[in-house]
This record gives structure tokens, sequence and C-alpha cells, in this order.
């Protein structure tokens, strides 16, 4: 048998060439995709890994104040800290007040317990004229939180350089002086209501969302092409108007003095100095996004429909079966793909939305997202927004996981 090797033109072995050949094939597939990837590390992978970094990065106070907490180190959260401590807390403090760097204290100490940041805006006023001695008299005399152990056990509750307390206060938990955690204050557990508000507005709007797409895709399906393309341009046609013009258009509709409750009044289901309340609560919020997520659960439904044959129904009749009977166990198993694909798509959607409930919902009506977009914009607490962002990211990802268990990715059809 010839071992002699099959050389190319140019004298090198074949196969030498063609692997260097796939190589250059899959450097320019890399270069191609390149691009696209780095754009996903840019815009996706990083700002999540950055939120995920700053709802547990709680060095700021620490570095702020090191005397402070090594001295809190050893106090047992009973009684009122000692001297020491007071001391410590000024060689911190004072360089801080004197060089106008104290604001971040403020806000994120405020964060941790309300009426810190009004404590040390006062305490920043005086400091300069304390005397070298009496730290501990001289401090409970300028502003009553001193006095305060409560915040005393708040500020050495911030003392990990890491910590998920973010986390706990998401769900209306919080750790006391011995690291325990426990509830929440009665007149701050809020978020656990948002939470429960916002998966029950998601599921209601997914089921009303499947309840009105299926007949309509069923009919999109069925009809002849020229009255199916026309309704079809019906439904896309949200898609080209703007969000913030269609949820201002339900907010003129579910106005008191708007259409809506005027054709409540009409028709005599309410009298007209009784009108309903259907904006700035939970009732607008509901029916503008069903309207808003209607489109996302036709689409997969009628995109699966059409691909199922007429034939099979006249088929399971012609056997016996009656309409219903041959609905039941012959063309809604075949949509299931398509229900399975809406409503996942419209369940994620509704779970994060944000401007809709944000215009049309109120205070009673707003959802977790709002919340999030509060703590970005007004209260600048960037490391609460981040945690809650990350847990309501876990919670689709676990939705996703559930589903894909429990039905299997694969049997997504979205066209």
């Amino acid at each position: 048998m010839s071992t002699e090797k099959i050389l190319s033109s140019d004298g090198i072995p074949l196969e030498i060439s063609l692997k260097k050949a796939e190589r250059k094939n899959k450097l320019k597939a890399l270069m191609l995709v390149g691009p696209l990837f780095l754009f996903l590390i840019i815009t996706y992978i990083f700002p999540i890994g950055d939120m995920l970094f700053r709802s547990v990065d709680d060095r700021m106070i620490t570095q702020k104040l090191p005397n402070t907490f090594a001295a809190l180190e050893k106090w047992d959260g009973k009684e009122l800290p000692d001297e020491a401590t007071y001391e410590a807390f000024y060689k911190d403090f004072y360089p801080l007040a004197i060089n106008k760097e104290a604001g971040k204290l403020y806000q994120r100490l405020n964060y941790e317990k309300s009426g810190f940041s009004s404590g040390l805006k006062k305490t920043n006023r005086t400091i300069k004229k304390f005397e070298k001695a009496n730290y501990k008299e001289q401090f409970m005399a300028t502003h009553k939180i001193w006095k305060d152990v409560d915040y005393w056990i708040a500020l050495k509750n911030t003392a990990p350089n890491w910590s998920y307390a973010k986390y706990l206060k998401g769900l209306d938990l919080k750790f006391d002086q011995d690291r325990n955690i426990i509830q929440q204050d009665e007149d701050r557990r809020i978020h656990k209501i948002l939470w429960l508000r916002t998966i029950k507005v998601a599921f209601w709007v997914t089921v009303f969302c499947f309840l009105l797409a299926y007949p309509i895709s069923h009919l999109l399906a069925t009809l002849p092409m020229k009255y199916s393309n026309l309704l079809m341009i019906c439904v896309l046609l949200p898609f080209w108007t703007s969000l913030l013009v269609r949820t201002s258009s339900w907010m003129v509709l579910l106005q008191q003095q708007g259409p809506i409750n005027d054709l409540i009044v009409w028709l005599g289901w309410a009298a007209d100095d009784n009108r309903p309340e259907l904006m700035y609560n939970v009732v607008g919020t509901f029916v503008a996004m069903t309207q808003i997520l209607l489109p996302f659960m036709v689409l997969p439904l009628y995109s699966v429909m059409k691909t199922i044959s007429p034939s099979l129904m006249r088929a399971g009749k012609s056997l016996g079966g009656t309409p219903f009977t041959a609905f039941r166990q012959i063309y809604f198993p075949l949509t299931i793909p398509g229900i399975g694909a809406g409503c996942l798509l419209v369940f994620i959607l509704a779970i994060g939305y944000y401007i809709t409930p944000a215009l049309v919902g109120g205070a009673s009506g707003s959802l977790i997202s709002n919340t999030i977009a509060y703590h970005m914009k007004s209260s600048l607490d960037w490391s609460f927004a981040a945690a809650l962002g990350s847990m309501l990211l876990v919670g689709v990802l676990t939705i996703y996981w559930i589903y894909n268990k429990l039905v299997g990715i694969d049997n997504i059809k979205l066209g």
C-alpha cells in the first residue's frame, strides 16, 4: 500500500492545504459574527453584569467610615455605643463635612432608615464647632438620631462590603442587629404587594389576550385571502403606531368624561354623577395592556392555525364526531404550540411592562417596573433598582425554565 502523500499544485500536502482553507473559512465566519457578538456583550451582557454587581456592592459606607465600623464590631446593639465609637465617627465624618463629600452618605443611609439624611445634614453644619472631647454628648445634643439605638443598628447593618440586603428589601425583609432576617416595619411593606399585583395583572392579561386572540386567529386562518389580509392589517395596525400614542388614546377613552364612560351612562349602567373610575387604577392598566399586547398572541396562533389542514376537521366529523368533539380532540391540540408561544411571549412582556402602567395605572395600578424606574430616576437608589431588576430577570428565566420542563421549548412555534 502506497503511503505517498497527495500534493497540491504548490507542492504542499493536500491535507494541510484543506485544513488551511478550512481555518480561513472559519476565520471569515467569525469576522462576520464578531460585530454582532461584540454588540451583544456591550448592550446586553455587560449591562446585566453591571446590574448584578451594583445590587450587592455596598462598599461606599465602609470606605467613608472605616474607624466607625471598626469600633462597632465590639458593640452588642443593646445600648448606645460608648464614647470611643462616637469619637471614631467624628474622625470619619469630620473630613467628609469639611471637604463636602458626605452627600452620598446621607442618601445611602437614608435608604437604610428614614431620618438619617436630616440628622447627618444637621451634624454636618455643627461638627466644625465640636470640641475635642465629650463627643458622645455633643453628637446627642446635635440631633436625636444619635440618641436612638435603632439608627446605630441600621448603621452597623451596612458594614458588609457585599450584601444581599437589597434583595431582602425587595421582599419586605431586613436584617436585625444579630443579622437575623425579619419582616420590614409595617409601613414599609410595599414590595410584596407590588410583586403579587404584577404577577396577577400579567396572568389575567395573558388569559384575556388568549380568549380574544384565539377566535381572531381562527378567523384569519379560515377566511379567503383577500379578507384575511384586510383583517391582518387591522391586527398589525397598532405596531405602526407609537406605544406612547396608543397609551395616550386609552387615557382619552378611559377618563371619567371619556367615550367609554359616556356609553356606560347612556346605557343606564351608571348615573352621570357617579361615573366609574376606569383610569389611574388596576382596571386601566389591565384594559390598556390587553389591547396593546393582543397582537403578540394573535401572530403565533395564526402561524400555527394556518398550517392545519381543514380536511382534518372534516375527517373527524365524517367519523361520527360532533363539531365540538372534532375541535377538542383534533384542532385544539394542534394549536397548542402556538398557544404556548403566545402565552409565554405575552406574559413575559406584561410582567416587565413600564410605560402603560405608569400613564394609566396611577398609584394603585403601578407594577414592579414602575418601582424600578422610580429608584433609577427619582430616589437614585440604583443598587436597590438593580436588585429589583435582577429579581425580575431571575423570575422571567424561572418561568422560561418551568415552561421548558412542562411543555418543551422545542414545541414553541412563532411562525
